[in-house]
């Protein structure tokens, strides 16, 4: 194996225990204010309270039943989700008033950078490196940076390549440069930091962790540095990545979301959670001393008893360093942290699987003795994000059932004399299917309407995106791709939360190239959707399905179309409100271009010996 490394320096990191809380770990982390918190979860609280009161109040009308106490139950839990995003919006915006502030000056910091790779593409990997690496040498904060490219590759064929590229790489770069390929991927990422941080972490007293498509300006990256020495009680600081690289609808619909909306639910975010924040597994700067003492994941055990490896590790170890009294904190105001996206849906959903199967185990550790209980929400949020999906499906199995009046109410048809089942008066089928659609939708949309109409009335923010008709243009544009794909990922995540719950499933690596599928492989992956869109269609034409469900009926029957579309090379189409324009794509960042032009120049380099060959 290609190694080419400095002198070692182990540092221990031994697996934590579960089943007791540390003892005497303080990091001097205080009480937080709780005005913010109280701000975001006592508003969610009253607005799902108060519909789900005024629903009871409609349902006991005639009686409760077991089945309505169901429904009631179904409708809260999804209901206190998007009114959480909401208030979470809220704090948002109240924090902007907030002013920013500069950290204290402290000693600089020796910082790792480390790059885990699997089976990536060599000249981006190394590309983007030798962008960031350049970039670094422009600032002056005092910090001293090393690169690490850790290998977990298996393709003797790429490994071949990543070893000319680093050679290139650290024949050039600036700052120094190191390349590790591991013999065996011995658990997965978690296992590739954890031999860097036991073979190597005495040395380095923060380490920067990046994904294999991640890029940072230096600027970012050297305040990330600051922070984190100016903060000797911060374990971690986690930055906000805005999304790059994208040129297809999927991609470009999610980019658009990311930087219109995802400003304001991160600032609120970063509000509320204050030293117990989370951590996304990448562009987050940590404290090397402080995560290998108190952040080493032991296995969990599966049903059958062999040992499970925790896939999505990220949550959990912020939690740990939070249990260990080490601040966890997020900085969505750092600008210059950017990572890729998926660019087709199929892309996104064999992603969601795996990042669905991680964050289910979630819910086996939310008993973990230590834990902040804002640590214990992340973990249980982070599981809740998919268990939603299957709450959806199975409303939507209601309001299908419920018919467009008491002559088709499906349920009260087959079961006029069971006493379990519900007998409502004739409007409410009305009610449950309009009203509740409506109002769900618009709970839904209403963070991302919000931060369109702040955006709206801020001439210099407006004029980011390309101005006013060219922003509304692409909000109008953005609003309908969501609410056309939102129904095929509530099946897919549904499936998705099936498959995690029944141990199917692997942790495949993160398509980087859009490409579009051929019709079989999208027939094959949207069966499902087409078939309940064809059912729900059948109900229509029979006047049994309300005609509300006819968007979610239009986009599950032509799932396999909408799924073909999502590969379309939107960046190309000449009508600005449509492109999802945006200011990455209006206003390329440096960094970017620098990125895109590096990764040029090393694909040629590692790829002239076998042109010279030819």
């Amino acid at each position: 194996m290609n190694t080419s490394m400095p002198p070692r320096a182990p540092l221990a990191m031994p697996a934590q225990d579960f089943s007791n809380a540390p003892v005497g770990a303080d990091a001097g982390t205080g009480r937080q204010d709780p005005i913010w918190r109280m701000a975001v979860f006592l508003p969610a609280l009253a607005i799902t309270g108060g519909v789900l009161w005024g629903l009871y109040g409609l349902f006991a009308m005639s009686g409760m039943t077991g089945f309505e106490y169901v429904l009631l139950t179904l409708i809260g839990l999804t209901f206190i989700w998007v009114t959480i995003a909401v208030s979470t919006v809220g704090v948002g915006l109240a924090g902007r008033l907030d002013p920013s502030r500069k950290p204290a000056s402290a000693d600089p910091l020796d910082v790792a950078l480390l790059v885990p790779v699997y089976n990536e593409t060599p000249w981006d990997v190394f590309g983007n490196a030798a962008a960031m690496l350049n970039d670094l040498t422009r600032q002056k904060g005092g910090h001293s940076y090393s690169l690490f490219i850790l290998s977990d590759t298996t393709d003797d064929a790429i490994a071949a390549q990543e070893w000319d590229a680093f050679q290139a790489l650290r024949a050039r770069a600036p700052l120094p440069v190191h390349y590790r390929r591991r013999a065996q991927n011995t658990d997965k990422k978690v296992g590739n930091l954890v031999d860097w941080i036991t073979g190597w972490g005495a040395s380095y007293e923060a380490m920067l962790v990046l994904d294999a498509d991640s890029l940072m300006t230096g600027r970012a990256i050297d305040r990330l540095s600051t922070e984190l020495a100016a903060d000797p009680k911060a374990g971690l600081i986690q930055s906000f990545p805005q999304l790059i690289g994208a040129n297809t609808v999927f991609a470009r619909m999610q980019q658009f979301s990311n930087i219109a909306y995802g400003w304001l639910l991160a600032e609120g975010l970063a509000h509320w959670a204050r030293t117990e924040g989370n951590y996304w597994g990448h562009n987050a700067i940590i404290r090397t001393r402080a995560f290998a003492s108190s952040a080493g994941l032991p296995y969990l055990r599966s049903l059958s008893g062999r040992p499970d490896l925790i896939l999505s590790h990220d949550f959990v170890e912020a939690s740990l360093l939070r249990r260990s009294g080490w601040r966890v904190r997020f900085l969505p105001r750092i600008s210059g942290s950017f990572e890729e996206t998926p660019g087709t849906l199929i892309d996104y959903v064999i992603r969601d699987r795996r990042w669905c199967r991680g964050n289910l185990q979630h819910l086996r550790l939310l008993a973990t003795r230590g834990l902040h209980p804002v640590s214990r929400f992340h973990l249980f949020q982070g599981a809740a994000a998919y268990l939603m999906s299957p709450a959806w499906f199975v409303l939507l199995i209601f309001w299908a059932l419920l018919g467009r009046d008491a002559e088709t109410n499906v349920i009260s048809y087959f079961n006029e004399a069971n006493p379990l089942f519900p007998n409502w008066p004739p409007a409410m089928t009305h009610i449950d299917s309009a009203i509740f659609l409506v109002v769900m939708y618009a709970m839904l949309l209403l963070p991302k309407i919000t931060s369109a109409l702040i955006i709206a009335a801020n001439g210099k923010a407006v004029r980011l995106f390309g101005g006013r008709r060219v922003f509304a243009g692409a909000v109008l544009t953005e609003l309908a791709l969501s609410v056309a794909y939102a129904p095929i990922m509530m099946i897919q995540q549904t499936k998705a939360v099936i498959g995690g719950l029944i141990g199917r499933g692997g942790w495949t690596p993160q398509s980087r190239t859009a490409q579009a599928y051929p019709i079989k492989t999208l027939v094959q992956f949207h069966w499902i959707e087409s078939l309940i869109g064809g059912l729900l269609f059948v109900g229509l034409g029979m006047g049994l399905v309300s005609w509300w469900l006819i968007p979610i009926a239009v986009s599950l029957a032509f799932a396999v179309p909408l799924s073909g579309f999502s590969a379309y090379p939107l960046a190309q189409i000449s009508l600005s409100g449509l492109r999802l324009d945006n200011p990455l794509t209006l206003r390329e960042p440096a960094i970017v271009a620098n990125a895109r032009t590096a990764r040029a120049e090393m694909r040629a380099t590692i790829e002239a010996p076998k042109i010279a060959a030819e």
